[in-house]
């Protein structure tokens, strides 16, 4: 067989086999199950990391991930493809909380300022194109200002004071994931964890364990994921006069344990979870973001989406997206909107409708320039339309090409 005319997932197969290695041996090697290799080389599901790609193209014994991904991505296994900002920010990380907050010069931020400036950083996370930059940049020092001054205050100051430190954890743990830094991700969240567990504050330990159960599942850790999802809903359960903070954290969980679930093989037990999820959306009657969780109706719907093209059904991951009406008001962060869209995307390519293909790709693009040129997921979908494009079509899938780089 031929490599250049090979999706990504026969790509994986044909050097795996290549290798001698057999699906369970490589599945386990990079933190996934047989069960997921599989569908990834059945193209069920795609692989859209480059750090996954990297992973697997290093125990298959390659060079470079273009060999799995075609010649639009040039990244070899063997150099650091480390973001800029991880050094400093793994030393914050790394530093103790009370030498951290020495190092600042200038006095200490009042609460509130501290929560305006987290704010701010989300706010340009969630929404900018162009985010990695000046978010990555900042960490360090903001945190730094947010141990200080949860260090200075007492009362409801200091309480205000560690509610913004939490969540500036989150934003590491999310910021780190998406540029591939598993293990610091993964050091951010369980801060943020023992510091939410003594507070003892239910919205803030079920906010926090949905932050741990995410940074596990993208790590391969599924059943560790849905355990601690599991055992902290059963702790944080929120009773008749529970603020919508509580329940949308709440939520949140079950939806974490919905995709750890599916990637465990436990399709019954991911259903499950997920009725459970549309109940407690249904309880809350509207979408919202509390703690950068974007739960609410309509992640709910996305992940059943999710969760049909997870277990190989195309047509009915499209049928389930037919119902699915994402709101442009901006409660849903950017990142999930372009991650759900790239969903919908790929199971349209599955069931092979390239115009559907090309459409989800052009709302792609329009909404997230940046993202979709890191996206291999929709290189691979603009290389393979380039190969077969209607004449009504070409031009425009000529420009997308261009753009994500599978074409000059």
């Amino acid at each position: 067989m031929n490599p250049s005319v090979m999706t990504s997932g026969e790509r994986i197969r044909h050097y795996r086999v290549k290798a001698g290695k057999t699906q369970a041996a490589v599945a386990g090697l990079v933190g996934r199950s047989e069960d997921w290799l599989s569908k990834v080389e059945r193209g069920v599901i795609s692989i859209d990391s480059l750090s996954m790609l990297i992973r697997i193209a290093r125990e298959l014994g390659l060079d470079n991930v273009a060999d799995l991904v075609g010649g639009a991505v040039d990244i070899s296994t063997t150099v650091s493809n480390q973001h800029p900002s991880v050094p400093e920010i793994k030393r914050a990380l790394t530093t103790p909380p009370s030498l951290l907050g020495l190092s600042r010069s200038g006095g200490v931020l009042a609460p509130e300022d501290l929560a305006a400036r987290v704010r701010e950083a989300w706010e340009v996370y969630e929404t900018e194109t162009d985010r990695y930059g000046p978010v990555g940049e900042a960490l360090p020092g903001l945190l730094a200002d947010a141990y200080a001054t949860s260090t200075a205050v007492s009362g409801d100051a200091e309480r205000a004071a560690v509610r913004s430190l939490i969540s500036l954890l989150h934003l590491h743990q999310v910021f780190l994931r998406r540029v591939g830094e598993r293990a610091l991700s993964l050091r951010a969240a369980e801060r943020a964890l023992v510091i939410a567990d003594e507070v003892g504050e239910p919205a803030l330990i079920a906010a926090a364990s949905w932050n741990v159960s995410g940074i596990l599942v993208s790590s391969g850790q599924v059943d560790e994921a849905l355990d601690l999802a599991r055992s902290v809903i059963a702790h944080t359960r929120p009773g008749p006069e529970a603020e919508p903070e509580h329940i949308s954290a709440y939520g949140a969980l079950h939806l974490v344990a919905v995709i750890a679930a599916v990637r465990a093989s436990l399709a019954p037990t991911a259903w499950a979870m997920l009725a459970e999820a549309r109940k407690i959306a249904k309880r809350i009657g509207e979408d919202r973001n509390d703690f950068h969780t974007a739960f609410g109706p309509t992640n709910v719907s996305m992940h059943s989406v999710h969760l049909a093209a997870e277990e190989g059904d195309a047509s009915e991951a499209l049928r389930l997206a037919d119902e699915v009406e994402v709101p442009d008001n901006g409660v849903l962060p950017l990142e999930r909107v372009t991650r759900y869209h790239l969903e919908v995307m790929h199971a349209h390519r599955r069931a092979g409708d390239d115009f559907g293909t090309l459409f989800m790709l052009r709302k792609i693009r329009d909404a997230s320039p940046e993202e979709i040129r890191y996206s291999p997921l929709a290189r691979e979908a603009a290389q393979t339309l380039v190969k077969r494009a209607r004449p009504h079509m070409r031009r425009e899938v000529h420009e997308i090409a261009q753009h994500v780089g599978v074409l000059t």
